[in-house]
């Protein structure tokens, strides 16, 4: 499966950002990139296109004006330097809403939910091997694709996180906030400025701590009321 690509922004450094890595996903093909709306507008009208990666502050007409325009489209990722315009945009029914500027697996998390929904949608039903995942930068070169559901613990090592799963352990350098951050908050929860715990995987509360695969991890004094509640209307659903 191949999904042609365009991107649309006036700034050479982000455009080149994004074409890097689109480079370096197999199913992505680069047909074209724009400075502006209207360009990109000609383009759509004559070509078929899979993602567009749209900026928001651009000359003549601005990216969420464009998206408004458009009846057929294709799926969009925001890319911009603001935050403030994420709720505008998933009005317009944008996929998603990245910050700029963009990190490597930040980029990887949102194609891949677009590789699984073209999956979906091309097999009629879901892939049995497609499940949530995020792929992770473990050192330079190497980017590792990991499952959300095998996700126990998130610990903070001050620059860095300690990702576990039941299998293999993975450090990385984020920030704990950033990283909770980009995970679903129905399974994952803040219990302590130094553990994020998927809930579904406690399975013992005791005081102001929890267990999972042995091990116990105390929840913070602020944090306490919100976990227990979280906790444990997921023991007991």
């Amino acid at each position: 499966m191949i999904l042609k690509v365009i991107v649309v922004d006036d700034e050479p450094l982000a455009v080149n950002v994004i074409k890097n890595y689109i480079l370096r996903v197999k199913e992505l093909q680069l047909v074209g990139t724009f400075s502006n709306a209207l360009d990109a507008s000609t383009f759509l009208r004559d070509n078929e296109v899979d993602i567009m990666f749209l900026d928001i502050n651009m000359p003549y007409l601005d990216g969420l004006e464009f998206l408004s325009t458009l009846h057929k489209k294709p799926f969009v990722i925001m890319t911009t330097a603001h935050e403030e315009h994420a709720l505008r945009s998933f009005e317009l029914e944008a996929i998603d809403y990245l910050v700029k500027p963009i990190s490597l697996p930040r980029f990887f998390k949102s194609v891949d939910r677009i590789i699984g929904l073209k999956k979906i949608g091309n097999n009629g039903g879901a892939d049995k091997d497609e499940k949530p995942s995020i792929f992770v930068k473990v050192d330079k070169k190497k980017l590792q694709k990991i499952y959300l559901d095998e996700i126990m613990v998130i610990e903070s090592l001050k620059d860095y996180i300690r990702i576990i799963t039941p299998t293999a352990k993975y450090i990385i350098h984020r920030t704990l906030s950033s990283f909770t951050d980009e995970l679903p908050g129905d399974n994952f929860i803040r219990i302590h400025r130094s553990y994020t715990i998927a809930v579904d995987k406690v399975s013992v509360v005791e005081g102001n701590s929890v267990e999972i695969g042995g091990i116990r991890y105390t929840i913070g004094r602020s944090y306490l009321a919100d976990a227990k509640s979280r906790i444990l209307n997921n023991l007991t659903d």
